[in-house]
Order: structure tokens, then sequence, then C-alpha cells
């Protein structure tokens, strides 16, 4: 009788201890919701097991310190950064921690501009580009370079509004701010200043971008984090909204200096390299499928494309930019029989017809995509929608850039050749092409073509069902970025170590500004993480 009773003694010494286990644990796991006094303890974070973390320039929040993750007091003073994450252990919700609340701004701060089309740009009628959800006109495949459907005159400033459509389908948005993971100002800030860039006075570029501020700052989801949770689109490049001065001949406005403007995350189509709250998102394409199928043909087409150019170079002189290299660039690709030039300088050209540019790059292996009026190029995205290599002279053209769309290896998907050496005329374009092994060739093809779905916006009026475009790849960064700030900041952490880590391996540690110095230090650096 004896061994029995021990082990019904040693069963229920076990049931105890599980049952204390078992409270335990459900009492620092729920935090409090009924704005009692008493506070809760919970391990953050809480949510890592529910989410694979997108493979952004932002770590994970275990890598934020080498020191303990503190354990956090859940109060009703600190509802506004628990409760969105709280979100993320919901399993019966499929939006679970992927919720949006879109700020109702006054219609003339967005779609009441388009009422007003033909003046949103000095030398170009935007009527046209405006409409179909921002996608602009069909077009006309004059050179076999399309697929049958989803090709539109798209306009490279259009982002902001194909974005917000974009956001009117978003299948987790919420009308209750609190559970947000992320808040959208649905702002055109673009357009806006379009209007205003040439013989217009400082306080008018300004007047549209106060306006905004001034109504953002008066609504309560504001003040929970001061706007650090919220998120916008600008849809030009970020030296038109740093205006530094207020003279008259000073460049843009001044929206990226607001003090309040510093705490949104602000989508570009090109970033600052020195700021930490912009963010490069692709420019966008022709190409906006409706459907996964769309997707998918298009790449079986651009893997099975004849490429009889070695390399191809789209695009104008830059002769006024006293360190452009496109001249000389221009120059080899006319010396040399492996290369395709499309010249874009003057008069009727068919760099102005996509259907002739398209097929320029569906038809060379790789693609020359040196620095225009500034870092960044539309052709980027158009080439690589192709299937062919980028070739760039400048690491602020796009691995410093677009680092939620691109890997950070960039040996996986194109080629670098420093703009000085082209620039002292000691490196071949097309030696330096020829040298790379031609099962490398076709790896860093298939990688192109498998980036396609990223790098692309889908026509807003419908939905891609198992592929992520342009548009969710930065969503889901935004509300992982705003994840992990919450976290920071729960932990009782300032976060200043979060911003200063956004940057990509090889380019945080110094200013790529375009001197010899700085991008053979860069060289240097990304050569040693290879």
């Amino acid at each position: 009788m004896g061994r029995p009773n021990r082990c019904l003694l040693i069963l229920g010494f076990v049931v105890f201890w599980w049952v204390i286990f078992f409270f335990n644990f459900l009492s620092i796991a729920t935090p409090s919701e009924d704005g009692a006094s008493s506070s809760r303890s919970i391990h953050i974070p809480f949510f890592s097991s529910r989410r694979e973390p997108l493979k952004s320039s932002y770590p994970s929040p275990g890598k934020l310190s080498p020191s303990p993750v503190r354990r956090v007091e859940f109060t009703p003073l600190n509802e506004h950064l628990w409760k969105p994450l709280k979100m993320f252990g919901a399993r019966d919700d499929r939006c679970a921690g992927r919720y949006v609340y879109v700020h109702r701004l006054p219609r003339d701060l967005n779609e009441g501009m388009l009422d007003d089309c033909q003046h949103l740009s000095l030398w170009t009628n935007m009527c046209k580009f405006t409409g179909n959800a921002g996608l602009g006109p069909p077009l006309e495949d004059k050179d076999n370079a399309f697929s049958d459907r989803g090709w539109y005159a798209t306009n490279q400033f259009a982002v902001e509004v194909i974005f917000h459509n974009r956001m009117k389908q978003y299948d987790c948005l919420t009308n209750d701010s609190s559970i947000a993971a992320a808040i959208f100002v649905p702002y055109y800030a673009g357009l806006d200043i379009s209007r205003y860039l040439w013989g217009v006075n400082v306080s008018t570029r300004d007047s549209g971008a106060l306006r905004m501020v001034d109504w953002l700052v008066r609504q309560p989801e504001w003040r929970r984090m001061g706007g650090r949770d919220h998120f916008m689109v600008a849809g030009r490049i970020t030296w038109d909204f740093r205006r530094k001065t207020e003279k008259e001949d000073d460049w843009g406005n001044k929206l990226f200096i607001i003090p309040e403007v510093k705490n949104i995350t602000s989508l570009v189509i090109e970033a600052s390299p020195w700021h930490f709250n912009d963010f490069a998102i692709p420019y966008p394409t022709y190409f906006h499928p409706t459907q996964d199928s769309d997707v998918v043909d298009w790449q079986v087409r651009m893997r099975g494309m004849e490429r009889p150019a070695l390399f191809s170079f789209a695009g104008a002189p830059r002769q006024q930019l006293r360190k452009s290299i496109r001249e000389r660039i221009m120059d080899q690709c006319r010396e040399s029989p492996q290369c395709k030039l499309l010249e874009c300088d003057f008069g009727e050209s068919k760099c102005h017809v996509p259907s002739a540019v398209m097929k320029l790059f569906e038809e060379s292996v790789f693609c020359l995509q040196p620095q225009g009026d500034s870092f960044t190029r539309r052709s980027i995205f158009d080439s690589m929608l192709a299937g062919c290599i980028p070739v760039f002279f400048h690491p602020d053209s796009a691995y410093s850039q677009f680092v939620w769309h691109l890997p950070r290896n960039h040996r996986k998907y194109s080629v670098f050749i420093s703009e000085i050496d082209i620039r002292r005329g000691n490196v071949s374009i097309e030696s330096v092409l020829r040298q790379i092994p031609a099962d490398e060739v076709l790896r860093m093809r298939e990688e192109v073509i498998q980036l396609i779905p990223r790098l692309l916006y889908a026509d807003p009026r419908q939905r891609l069902e198992s592929m992520q475009d342009a548009f969710d790849v930065a969503v889901e960064a935004v509300i992982d970025k705003n994840a992990n700030l919450r976290t920071t900041l729960l932990q009782g952490k300032d976060d200043d170590e979060l911003r200063k880590l956004h940057k990509p391996e090889g380019a945080e540690t110094d200013e790529l500004d375009g001197s010899e110095e700085s991008i053979r230090r860069w060289q240097s650096q990304a050569g040693r993480k290879k």
C-alpha cells in the first residue's frame, strides 16, 4: 500500500504546481483593459512567435540591445503602446497585429487636388495620368513588349495616388485607432508641391504642408505617440521636401523639416541616406496586374526571352552636372557592338514610348543605371520588370535606398562598377560584364525575375491573392517598424538606438557623398562582408 500512496502523492504534487504555473502565466500574459489602477507585468516581446520577421533594415526586437529584456508594467498610461501589440496574440483574428487606421483628411489635401488636375504640373497635363485610380490610360503595345492586360501609361510621380487607392482595398482597415498597428496619413504631398516648384514664393509652397500638420496634431490619434506610429507617402524624391532656408530661390518646400513631420515615417521614391524617417519605395512601373496569374505568366515570359544585347542604356547625358558619368557611359555603349543605346536628348525619341523602352530592356542581359538628376531612376524598376540585371555606379542609387524591397546582398541581383573608375576612364563596362560566368548571370537573372512581384504595384481596383506587391511589402515593413518602436518604448528605452540602426549594412557608417573617399570606403566595407 505504501508504493501506490507514494505515487499518488507525487502525482498530486505535480498537478498542484502545474495549476499554480498555469494561472500565474495567465495573470502575467493578460494586461488590464478595464482601466483599473492595478498593473500587470509581461515579458516583451510576446508576439515574436506569431510573425516571421520582415527582412528589412530594422533589427528584430531581440537585437536592439545585448542587455536582458526588461519586464514592463502595463497601465492605462501606456495603453497606447501595449494595446496594438496585444493584437499579435489574438489567434482567432486574421488581422491580428496588421490593422491600419486611415485619417480622414480634408479633401483638398488629397483627392480634391485631382479636381484641378490640369494645374498639378507646370510642364505636364496630369489629368490623363490621374485616371484609373492613378494608373493613367491603358497603353498601346506598338513593339509587342507587353502581356495581354494590366499595362498603363503611369506617371512616375503618381505613387501617392496609387498607394491611397490600394489602401482603400487593404483587408485589415479599422475604425478603432486604438488597436491600429499603423496610422496612415493620405496627404498627396508630391502633387501638392508639384504645383508650386517653379516661380512661386516659399509661403505658398509651404502652405499645404503647414495646413496638413495643423490638422493632424489636433487629432487624438496624434497625441498618443506624437505621430511616431503614423506614416505617409510623398510621391517625389526627398529633396523636394527639404528646403533648409526661407530664401525664395531655395528649392522645394520644408515638409520634412517641420518638427512634427520628423516623427512620421515617410515613404518616398528616393530617400535621404542621412535622415532616419524617410524610406524609399519603388517607382511605379507600367505594369499593374489584377491577379496572380498575370504576374506568373509575365515571369515565365521573361525567363524565355532572347537577349541579344549584352548591355544597354536608355537616357540622356547630363552635361550640366559636373560629376555625371552619363556621357562616358554613352560613349562606351556607342563603341561596343554588344550594347544598345536609346538616346533621350533631343526632339522626338522612342524614350517616350513605353513599349520601345520595355523592348530594349527585355532584349538586354544587363541594364546600366547611373545616377540621373538625383541618385535614383524609374528606369531601375522598368528594367528589372523586364528581367534585366541592373548595373549600378553609386551605392545610393539602390543599395541604401530600397532596403525593404531589394536584398541586402546586392551581388545576388546586380553588378556594381564604381563611377570613379568610369570617370577616370580606367574601366571597360563591357569587359567587366563579360568576365561574369554564364551560370552566375543566369542565377542573377532568376533572382531579378523572382523579385518582380514586390517591385510593382497591383491594380488598386483588384487584389492579388498569394503574392506581396510593393504596397504590401511597404505596409508590412511599417507595421514591423512600429512594433519594434513600441517594444523599445515599453522597455523604458529611448528610440534613438532603433533610429540609428535603420540603414542597411555597408552604408550605415559614413555619408556616401559621392566623394572618392566615401565610395572607396563603402566598397571596402562591402567587400569584407562578401
